[in-house]
């Protein structure tokens, strides 16, 4: 099939790659305007435009994409389909209906359930055990057009959202391969939209450590806000990253108050939460210093107990 293909991010190299492999013809590349990045602001390209570079592929990186302009140079590449991973931005009607077998989205999760720009993130926030990969025929709406196929996979328990995105991209990459080459004899599956749920993108405020959570609740939360937002609080008016913790049990503790530190010695750092639940902190990050594991972050700032997080 003649193709274009529309994303953006690393998780959108694999579908392509293999769209590639598979010897479809890709007729242009869409992605993302470059964007300063880094601590330089270096100008950046996104992976997907490195690796059609690498490629020889025509890429296209349209700053407006709901114009009569956009539309008609979408349109002369004069392809069969448009593949449309991680994107970004919500494609207008007249993209969706440009060629003669429409658009297919890859969606990182299992339709109706997390639509939106953050399905991966959430479903480990929110605790799931199970999440997939959908194909989709696109239409107008947010994530609601009629599946085509679906892979379902667990979630790890230490698992976090970047390394559940970086699988995902690879199943999703087998998945699409399946779909392009049935794609023809496909009968699109309706959603049940009463069973549809939102995966907003997420906010830097998100990552700020609500205390009064459960233990679990907030090491799911460490776990699905990587890279961004994070999951952080406070230590002395100094902004405290956590990248690893687990919620623990132990009785002797119950009685503690929320965000207080209870133990700091070693590898052992814990912290109480809400609902007299405990979590230990595995790996962490002052302000300013580099991600240290529990025991060399204690070597270098001497917590107490009975310190408190999340004051500024």
């Amino acid at each position: 099939m003649k193709i274009v293909f529309m994303g953006t991010p690393m998780a959108a190299v694999p579908s392509l790659e293999r769209i590639l492999r598979d010897l479809h013809e890709v007729v242009a590349v869409y992605t993302q305007p470059d964007r300063p990045a880094g601590r330089g602001n270096k100008i950046a390209y996104s992976p997907v435009k490195e690796f059609a570079l690498k490629h020889n592929l025509p890429v296209f990186q349209p700053i407006k994409i709901k114009t009569t302009e956009a539309l008609e140079e979408f349109k002369t590449n004069d392809a069969d389909v448009a593949v449309v991973v991680a994107y970004g931005r919500i494609l207008p009607e007249g993209f969706l209906n440009a060629f003669s077998k429409g658009a297919i989205n890859v969606h990182f999760s299992l339709l109706p359930k997390y639509r939106g720009a953050a399905p991966v993130n959430w479903a480990i926030v929110n605790g799931e055990s199970r999440t997939g990969v959908t194909t989709m025929r696109m239409d107008a709406g947010l994530d609601t057009g009629d599946i085509l196929m679906m892979r379902e996979t667990g979630i790890g328990k230490d698992e976090t959202a970047i390394d559940l995105m970086e699988r995902l991209s690879l199943i999703g990459a087998d998945l699409l391969s399946e779909t392009l080459e049935s794609y023809d004899g496909l009968t699109g599956r309706p959603q049940n939209d009463d069973a549809a749920t939102h995966a907003p993108i997420m906010k830097r405020g998100d990552g700020l450590i609500n205390w009064e959570r459960t233990a679990m609740e907030i090491s799911n939360r460490v776990r699905g806000f990587q890279p961004f937002p994070s999951s952080f609080t406070h230590y002395k008016g100094q902004k405290l990253t956590i990248w690893k913790a687990v919620s623990v049990s132990d009785s002797e503790f119950r009685e503690s108050r929320e965000r207080e530190v209870l133990e700091a010695n070693g590898d052992c750092l814990i912290v109480s939460c809400g609902q007299g639940t405990l979590l230990k902190i595995e790996e962490l990050q002052i302000e300013g210093k580099q991600r240290l594991a529990t025991r060399d972050f204690l070597n270098g700032i001497k917590l107490q107990i009975g310190e408190k997080f999340g004051g500024l």
